[in-house]
């Protein structure tokens, strides 16, 4: 009877032991699913965020289109602000002219190495870099020497000058000869939509005013005005605005966060309101900030 007893407490021991497993598996298993639970919920509010983000910055672009559309072609305003508030979410809407930058394809030598004066180069490096892009976009000539060509060869570059128009600013990346820090800075104040080789003197950002041949240094609103007074009768200056429009949205929603996108269009008419030439989504806010001067 001892013995029997013995082997009963053993196996009710080991019955013991297994149950405490089974019960330790069920509690990592529960702890598990709880953890998938919870970021399976934060990814799904995630997503929703990006996809109610999409749809507010299409908001923002048709309001923008039907502002544009809905006045007289002459009588358009080349900038502009607005807000509206749409489902969980505030959006805070700028939109301005293309031609309030420096068209890569358009822009003569001056205000390109202009341009790059404004933002620090030495004067003979500023030359030659706007000759570099020049020569990026300029088509060679037939039965006669590239000699853009020969200059990224002899540099042992994996590719050529363009030897077209640029198709995205992005391509500044590639010039030869351009510092990449000075890239870095010119971006916000180029474009390829403007089909403009003047600059709006009355929404242009500082740096951009600049980089008009003869401005006096005497900041911003000194150059501004006097960018004005030369409309007219310089061949860089106007006030008129171009087809393209710069459209800037940030969306604030109401969990605390925040993301800004910027768009490209082109207005068009009652059936088509706009088309959309470029299209950057999920930008950081804060490096957006007020790259135009009617903003700051």
């Amino acid at each position: 009877m001892i013995v029997q007893r013995s082997e009963r407490a053993g196996c009710d021991g080991f019955v013991l032991v297994a149950v405490l497993w089974i019960l330790s598996a069920l509690a990592a298993l529960a702890a598990i699913y709880s953890i998938y639970v919870a970021n399976t919920a934060i990814a799904v509010a995630g997503n929703d965020n990006a996809i109610e983000a999409d749809a507010l910055m299409s908001a923002s672009l048709e309001l923008t289109a039907y502002q544009l559309i809905d006045m007289p072609e002459e009588g358009r305003p080349t900038r502009g602000a607005f807000n509206f508030r749409l489902g969980r979410a505030n959006v805070a809407v700028e939109f301005c002219s293309e031609a309030a930058r420096i068209d890569l394809n358009e822009a003569p030598k001056e205000l390109l190495s202009g341009l790059f004066i404004a933002l620090g180069a030495q004067q003979n490096e500023a030359r030659q870099y706007a000759d570099r892009i020049i020569g990026w976009r300029t088509t060679p000539k037939k039965d006669a020497e590239d000699a853009e060509a020969s200059l990224y060869r002899a540099a042992g570059l994996t590719y050529l000058p363009r030897g077209a128009p640029f198709d995205h600013v992005g391509e500044l990346w590639l010039v030869f000869g351009l510092p990449p820090e000075l890239v870095e800075r010119v971006l916000p104040h180029v474009t390829i939509f403007s089909g403009q080789d003047q600059i709006n003197t009355r929404d242009a950002a500082p740096e951009v005013l600049a980089a008009i041949p003869g401005m006096t240094p005497d900041g911003p609103t000194g150059r501004r005005a006097s960018a004005t007074a030369q409309l007219g009768g310089q061949p860089f200056v106007t006030a008129e605005g171009s087809p393209a429009t710069r459209v800037t949205t940030r969306i604030s929603f109401d969990n605390g966060r925040q993301v800004a996108s910027e768009a490209v269009i082109l207005p068009g008419d009652a059936s088509e309101p706009f088309r959309v030439l470029s299209w950057q989504a999920d930008i950081e806010p804060s490096t957006l900030g007020f790259r135009t001067g009617f903003q700051r």
